[in-house]
Parts: structure tokens; C-alpha cells; sequence
């Protein structure tokens, strides 16, 4: 019976090593678009989801302008459709498989709705291919990181708001300037574990195409019918990519932590 592993195989994948390099980088450059986008859709959706905005609130007043108890007008006049509406994205995004929603993101919208040049830049990466790559992921990210950013904000203390308030700073002057830059500083461990999960999800994106490192061992598996060996460099590589980042952030995550215990 042949064994697991045959020594003799890493040499003959080595000339594709190659494929491999342009596969890390690949794969660096859409965890950190796929972490920026993320971020940005974050703030949005959980701006969203805890806004005050009730556009049917005058079906819960009485006709003096009074808060009834009760009804189904009280009900419906507390429908905030912003907040509705993501936290019915979140629900999805986080209750369906990610390799769906890339599917969905590349074969239907843009694989039929929108049409995106076909180019490649940095001499090897398909812009046509990459770039619904990063939009999957970043839709997929932003769902995660909307509830880390909610309740980072929600973390802080009430009070500050107030305050803020009796200054005279209006709401996004509070949110500006008290409490985003604290919560930001609350969470900033939660989003570089997120670059992490990322870095390791992002191999699904080979299903469509995209020259990461599972892209660059179907590659060598198809030239040399060899499977397990390149199998084994790619997770050799997500392991030099992933394990020393999350000791670099967990470091980081105790300087902090030590911090505001001064």
C-alpha cells in the first residue's frame, strides 16, 4: 500500500511554486479589501439597525398627541423599516452558506446583470473574477462585523451621550467624536480576527476562479495528479499566514486591555 505521503512528490510540484506565491498574494489582498469593505457596510448596517426612525409613529398617539398603551397602531408605529431592513441582511447573510452567496454574487449579478471588464492587473490576477470575489466576501464580513461594531457601541456607557447631549453636540457630533473613537478602540481586536477568518475563508473563492492558494493546488493537482503533497503546502501557507497573525493580535489585544486598566 502506497503511504500518505511521498517525499519524492514535493519535488515535482516544486516548479510551481510559483502559482503558489501569486496565490498568497492573492489571497492577502482580498482579506484586507474584503476587511475594509466589511468595515464600511458594518458602520452602515449598524447605524441602521439602531436608529430612531419611525415613520408611523403618529398611528400610536391618541388625538392629543399622546402615547397610547396599547393596539395595533402602537405596534406599527414602532415599525423602524432602517433597522428592518438590516437586520433582515444580517439574518440572511449569516444563516446561508458563503460559497452560495459567491455563487449568487458572480453567476447572477454579475455574471448577468452587471457586466465587468475583463482584465488583469499585477500580470496574473482576472479583475473579472477577483473583484466578485471581494464583493461576496466583503457582503458575507459586513453582516459579521455589524454585530461586533453594535455592540461595541452599545458598550459604552450611556451617560457619555448624555453629557455629550447637555453640551449641546448633536447626534452625530456624539457619535463622531465620544463614541466611535471608543468603541472602534473596543473592537479593533474583533475586526483583525475577522482578517484572520477571512484569510481562511477566502479559499472558497477558487470556485470561481480566483488564483488564490486552493486555486494554485487545483492547478498543480491538474498538471501533475498529485493531490495530497500540494494539499499540504497550502496548509502549511494558511498556517504561516493565520497562526502568527493571531499571536501578533492577541498581543496587541493585551497592551490594550492593560491599558484601560490604568
Amino acid at each position: 500500500m502506497d503511504s500518505f505521503v511521498q517525499i519524492e512528490n514535493f519535488s515535482k510540484i516544486a516548479p510551481y511554486a510559483s502559482l503558489f506565491w501569486q496565490g498568497i498574494l492573492v489571497t492577502i489582498m482580498l482579506s484586507l479589501f474584503t476587511v475594509a469593505i466589511g468595515f464600511v457596510l458594518a458602520l452602515i448596517l449598524s447605524s441602521m439597525r439602531m436608529s430612531r426612525f419611525y415613520p408611523l409613529a403618529f398611528l400610536g398617539m391618541d388625538k392629543e398627541g399622546h402615547q397610547r398603551e396599547r393596539g395595533i397602531g402602537v405596534a406599527i408605529g414602532k415599525f423602524n423599516p432602517l433597522s428592518f431592513l438590516a437586520t433582515a441582511y444580517v439574518e440572511i447573510l449569516r444563516s446561508t452558506p458563503v460559497i452560495v452567496q459567491v455563487a449568487i454574487i458572480y453567476y447572477g449579478v454579475f455574471g448577468a446583470l452587471i457586466e465587468l471588464p475583463n482584465f488583469t492587473f499585477m500580470g496574473f490576477i482576472k479583475f473579472e473574477r477577483f473583484f466578485p470575489g471581494v464583493v461576496a466576501l466583503g457582503m458575507n464580513s459586513g453582516a459579521y462585523l455589524c454585530e461586533i461594531m453594535r455592540s461595541g457601541i452599545q458598550s459604552i456607557d450611556g451617560g457619555q451621550t448624555e453629557a455629550a447631549r447637555s453640551l449641546g453636540m448633536s447626534q452625530l457630533q456624539n457619535m463622531k467624536y465620544i463614541i466611535l473613537p471608543q468603541a472602534i478602540k473596543n473592537i479593533l481586536p474583533a475586526i483583525a480576527n475577522e482578517f484572520v477568518v477571512i484569510i481562511k475563508e477566502s479559499a472558497i473563492t477558487y470556485t470561481i476562479g480566483v488564483q488564490d492558494i486552493m486555486s494554485a493546488v487545483n492547478a498543480v493537482r491538474g498538471a501533475t495528479f498529485i493531490i495530497i503533497e500540494p494539499l499540504l503546502v497550502a496548509t502549511a501557507i494558511y498556517f504561516c499566514l493565520c497562526f502568527p497573525t493571531s499571536k501578533v493580535i492577541a498581543y496587541f489585544e493585551r497592551r490594550m486591555s492593560r491599558g484601560d486598566k490604568r
